[in-house]
């Protein structure tokens, strides 16, 4: 292979990011039929390709049961429609966030059961669910688990379990959307096999928009697999002839051609979630299916209403964990422990977020859900880690159930034994070691003149960006601040000018304010800048910006 001609400023983020030879060509140039793997290599594959052919042979109804997030409705969403294309109108149970709660139920098992549901495929879903799974078996119906979640000591005893972290899959870190698509593939390559003549060669991979939606959304690292899978995923979004994405494009004034990983993930993503945290979770999955035009752009219409509302729950619940933090804690509480019946639990984690970026340290906040069971989000600066937390903590007097990450996690906690949790969980954070939180580390060098629609080009090759493949974080030495201010609707942002041979160039930060930088900016000073390059669209098709991080 010919050695890549690429601009100095690639080479350096390339020699930044420890990308050399062959895999800097495959990195900018990914190929689906060559840097994807082969669906059957996953576990299971065989065996739920079987189960599926034989319902539709005969005659059983099938449903899709998918969790309520951007990862499981978008992927409920392939099932369904490739279901649809194999002519089987399945059925599609999203559980309802705030009156069920996460998981596999058994109260759906009976429900589908009772509505003459035979078989059940999972997505996003049901890798722990070891006695649901057995409870539906028991009822008669059976079960094919698809999920990505990490496998726990037991395996369901479904017709088929399909997850990449079992057995030797060459990429681990599908999302559920994914592994669905993954199915999808396998059933569409054994159709034409059959000599099915409505399944033409590649059709499924018009379902990767919903596979590049869910494996954006859902966090997990662009890297290998799902880099191929997010980089066609956005070329498919960018031409979906799916009436719901064109309409939240226009309702968002996104230009669905020229449409982003940002754009995904600051808003559609939002949009899709609202329906589920605010307690309409089927809206998302009406939205991303419907074929008339105008319904979806109705349907759009609500998702924001919707998605307003929530932002403003979010604020009133934000300021008023706030306001009890400053009364309750000193600065030097490790873990900040709050709690309201009144609050929607399904809310908390963006609420916990928001403080954490404010004080840092652990926050974890409860609220009691529609079944009326106490349930809590945490979320870490990085220093605390929440499994190790949880597992120090030890309290399975107290907390039914808890589980997660390092930096983000969550627990169902009994009524008489919440108010000990402040107490619990600050103890056992006392025997931890107290992790250093990594120092910034930005991939190279640069004189403020680099701030350009020419290096923006250049760095845009890439993308997407997203875990595992952050936006390249440059850093521009004694520049001059000509003037800082505030804007936004509550003065909640941040704007800068800074002196440039070209002019000046512009910077800004959402959702921080002056004294919120580790060293305050004021107009005049002479400072170092911490940033990334970002299209400047309401200034111009070829406008940039620095979205500022740090100020030193």
């Amino acid at each position: 292979m010919p050695q890549m001609e690429v601009s100095p400023l690639l080479e350096q983020l390339f020699v930044a990011r420890n990308i050399f030879g062959v895999e800097r060509q495959t990195f900018l140039n990914p190929e689906f039929d060559t840097h994807a793997h082969a669906p059957t290599l996953l576990d299971g594959m065989e065996k739920a390709v079987a189960r599926i052919f034989s319902a539709i042979k005969k005659g059983e109804k099938i449903a899709v049961y998918a969790d309520f997030d951007c990862d499981g409705i978008p992927g409920s969403v392939v099932l369904y429609d490739a279901l649809k294309k194999l002519g089987v109108h399945a059925e599609v149970y999203i559980p309802h966030r705030h009156n069920e709660g996460y998981g596999f139920h058994r109260h759906a098992i009976d429900a589908l059961q009772q509505r003459g549901v035979s078989l059940i495929v999972t997505v996003d879903v049901g890798i722990a669910a070891v006695e649901e799974v057995a409870y539906a078996q028991s009822r008669g119906v059976e079960v094919i688990v698809t999920d990505h979640h990490e496998p726990q000591a037991r395996i369901p005893e479904a017709v088929a379990v399909i997850n990449p972290k079992l057995g030797a899959y060459p990429y681990r870190d599908l999302c559920g959307a994914a592994v669905a698509f993954k199915l999808v593939q396998a059933l569409f390559c054994e159709a034409r096999k059959r000599g099915a003549e409505d399944v033409p060669e590649g059709w499924e991979k018009w379902l990767l928009d919903m596979v590049g939606i869910a494996t954006i959304a859902d966090m997990v690292p662009l890297t290998g697999e799902n880099r191929v899978l997010a980089h066609y995923g956005l070329l498919v979004l960018r031409k979906s002839p799916r009436p719901g994405i064109q309409a939240l494009c226009r309702k968002l004034r996104i230009n669905q051609r020229e449409l982003t990983e940002d754009d995904i993930g600051f808003s559609m993503a939002p949009r899709i979630n609202a329906a589920s945290r605010m307690d309409e979770p089927e809206l998302a999955f009406a939205l991303l299916t419907e074929t008339d035009g105008g319904r979806a752009m109705e349907i759009a219409h609500t998702l924001e209403r919707l998605n307003a509302t929530r932002k403003g729950v979010v604020a009133a619940l934000v300021k008023d964990a706030k306001h009890k933090t400053k009364e309750r804690f000193s600065a030097d509480t490790k873990v900040i422990v709050l709690g309201d019946p009144n609050w929607k639990p399904a809310l908390l984690g963006l609420a916990a977020n928001s403080i954490v970026e404010d004080r840092g340290g652990v926050v974890c906040l409860w609220g009691r859900d529609g079944a009326g069971v106490l349930k809590g989000s945490c979320r870490s600066d990085g220093s605390t880690n929440l499994a190790e937390l949880f597992a120090a903590a030890g309290v399975r007097e107290a907390l039914e159930e808890s589980g997660g990450h390092a930096n983000a996690g969550g627990f169902s906690v009994l009524n008489e034994m919440v108010h000990t949790l402040p107490e619990i969980f600050n103890a056992a954070a006392a025997q931890l070691p107290r992790a250093a939180i990594p120092p910034v580390t930005t991939d190279f060098e640069v004189p403020i003149e680099m701030v350009s629609w020419e290096s923006y080009q250049a760095l845009s090759k890439f993308a997407p960006f997203g875990l595992g493949n952050p936006k390249p974080l440059m850093r521009i030495r004694d520049v001059l601040l000509r003037d800082v201010r505030l804007f936004g609707k509550d003065q909640g942002h941040t704007e800068f000018i800074f002196d440039a041979p070209q002019g000046h160039v512009r910077g800004f930060q959402f959702f921080r304010t002056p004294d919120q930088f580790s060293r305050p900016p004021s107009p005049g000073i002479r400072c170092h800048v911490i940033g990334t390059i970002e299209r400047d669209t309401f200034r111009g098709a070829r406008s940039v910006a620095l979205r500022v991080t740090n100020v030193e």
